[in-house]
């Protein structure tokens, strides 16, 4: 990372500046106050990181047929995620190719065809110009002027799209995420429920609040009824108890042939299924199941916790009954949205199969802690007082770990680099 600052490639102000500030930081301590509260490097993040990596959008159940939509903004784009005729999953940037004009502004839906409310031009499914009406001239070709394209990749259920003209690779991941999430058969899920929340905080703080657990105990008793915060049996402060608990569980999952293995690919991509507390089956208040109903070819309940981490956006929690997902979408220098979604069987019954307060309790009453504890931090780094501080080894090494890939990430795309393929470890 020594090539000179002046080569950096991007539009953002002050972009030279927040790579200097990267590449000088104090490794193993928090970042520089800009980086959590400046509008410039907000919008340098916004360029060189979610412009630029493989952003997890949401889920094959959510469109389940052709036609069906639904729709985001990664910061000033608006992208929509349609369901073709052939029930293929594309993307596309959701802008008439007219005057520019949204042409889905509901957040969800289900369309024959893909029309500007604007001037009504028609687009199919696949993004092909169908109508202009008969006022743009006989030199006009329908076939000049197709939807933009957004690159879309899917696996085990999950969607990813990638605005850059040439996305980082992700294969690798892709395909341990689909074994891994093979045996809850999620195109055969829904969404029972979903939550949006505003964190007046940075997108990072938001994730460093996520990768330790440091905090839990003084702030997550809901969550602490079932959750183990170990995610490896090679972590210091495993005990031999855990040890032997982690143990009769994968020899479980294994009879199944439920993965469980830690994986990872770099510091951007993690994946780990660990038991939850003896005697818990579910992430609820009393750990007691949520649904009835249980996900795919889930046989027994007892599937712990699927643990599934994507930088920059998401991590995940998947149960023998239900599954959830979370999406972080930065909005603004110290503003995050977090959507939460609770996945259940697609032939789930509410008020049968599953209570929806009994199934969201454990996590709203976890995000709004978080929500809290995000915006006290935000709060203090704003001060004249603050200065990077360190990082704890022990407790926090998925803070570092983080930050190293976000100031790596960010260098490298700055500078037209690219990082070597992360391989699975």
């Amino acid at each position: 990372m020594e090539q000179s600052i002046t080569t950096v490639t991007g539009n953002s102000p002050k972009l030279a500046e927040t790579v200097q500030l990267l590449q000088q930081r104090r490794p193993g301590y928090s970042l520089p106050q800009a980086c959590y509260n400046s509008a410039e490097v907000f919008a340098a993040d916004m360029e060189q990181i979610f412009y630029k990596e493989w952003l997890y959008v949401g889920l094959t159940c959510e469109i389940p047929q052709p036609g069906n939509f639904i729709t985001l903004e990664v910061g000033n784009n608006p992208i929509t995620i349609v369901r073709n005729k052939q029930m293929g999953v594309q993307a596309f940037h959701n802008v008439c190719r007219h005057r520019g004009s949204r042409l889905c502004t509901s957040k969800k839906g289900k369309v024959a065809k893909l029309v500007c409310p604007y001037h009504q031009w028609t687009y199919e499914l696949d993004g092909q110009l169908l109508y202009a009406g008969n006022e743009m001239g006989d030199q006009f070709d329908k076939a000049d002027f197709p939807l933009k394209q957004v690159h879309t990749k899917t696996a085990g259920g999950y969607i990813f799209i990638s605005l850059a003209e040439n996305p980082p690779e992700i294969d690798g991941f892709l395909a341990e995420l689909a074994r891994y999430l093979e045996p809850y058969d999620l195109e055969n899920a829904k969404v029972a429920v979903q939550s949006e929340i505003i964190e007046q905080a940075n997108w990072k703080l938001v994730i460093e609040n996520n990768r330790e657990c440091y905090h839990c105990a003084g702030s997550h008793p809901e969550l602490l009824n079932t959750l183990l915060e170990w995610d490896d049996t090679n972590d210091p402060r495993a005990s031999d108890a855990f040890k032997a608990h982690v143990a009769r569980m994968a020899e479980q999952w294994d009879a199944d042939n439920i993965p469980h293995e830690h994986i990872s690919f770099g510091l951007r991509n993690r994946m780990v299924r660990m038991p939850l507390a003896e005697g818990k089956v579910a992430m609820t208040i009393d750990g007691s199941p949520a649904c009835q109903k249980l996900l795919g070819r889930v046989k027994e309940r007892d599937l712990g916790s699927l643990r599934i981490l994507h930088l920059p956006n998401s991590w995940n929690h998947g149960q023998g009954d239900h599954l959830i997902t979370f999406q972080v979408i930065p909005v603004g220098p110290q503003q995050t949205k977090v959507i939460t979604k609770w996945v259940v069987h697609k032939d789930a019954v509410e008020g049968v199969d599953y209570d929806v307060e009994k199934l969201r309790r454990v996590w709203d009453a976890t995000n709004d802690q978080d929500r809290t504890l995000a915006e006290e931090n935000q709060r203090g780094i704003n001060s004249i007082a603050y200065e990077p501080g360190p990082y704890s080894p022990t407790y926090e090494f998925g803070v570092v770990n983080f930050i190293n890939w976000y100031a790596d990430t960010f260098v490298a795309n700055a500078l037209g680099q690219t990082l070597p393929i992360a391989l699975p470890e």
